[in-house]
């Protein structure tokens, strides 16, 4: 049987924010968000958000806890991880080094460039105009890249 894709996590700074990113500059559904939680879904895809201050980058330490903390979640749509051994990173010196990369399909990519800088992501270099679309990269709050892409 073949791997199937389930989620991905995010450490960040200012998680509301973070999740408002999502929400607002790729119309994600926000399922849950306190300060230090969030859970958000596009389509069959869910993004996880957790709280980091000492956030720079993921380091495999850091994605190891945060694996093992989204897995040992309770199996309860409600459930917000609320104590400090629930949420295993903020004990964690976080290394530089390793961020995700998400990357996008837009129907209108100047429009979602526009939305996302607006909500404090910087455009990483400039829209490429290739013969099977136009593509991006943006780097959101928390140094996270996106890559955008709108079909020609």
């Amino acid at each position: 049987m073949a791997a199937s894709f389930r989620w991905i996590l995010q450490l960040h700074r200012d998680v509301p924010k973070a999740a408002r990113f999502y929400s607002e500059g790729l119309d994600f559904t926000v399922n849950v968000c306190t300060w230090r939680w969030a859970e958000l879904h596009s389509g069959p895809l869910k993004l996880a958000l957790i709280q980091s201050p000492k956030y720079s980058s993921l380091s495999l330490d850091s994605v190891s806890n945060a694996f093992h903390l989204f897995e040992c979640l309770p199996a309860k749509a409600n459930y917000v991880p609320n104590t400090q051994s629930d949420i295993h990173s903020h004990d964690h010196v976080i290394q530089k080094g390793y961020s995700s990369l998400l990357s996008f399909t837009v129907t209108d990519i100047n429009s979602t460039i526009t939305k996302l800088m607006a909500l404090g992501a910087e455009l990483d270099g400039s829209i490429k105009y290739e013969v099977h679309g136009k593509v991006a990269a943006v780097r959101c709050i928390d140094g996270h890249m996106l890559g955008l892409y709108e079909p020609a």
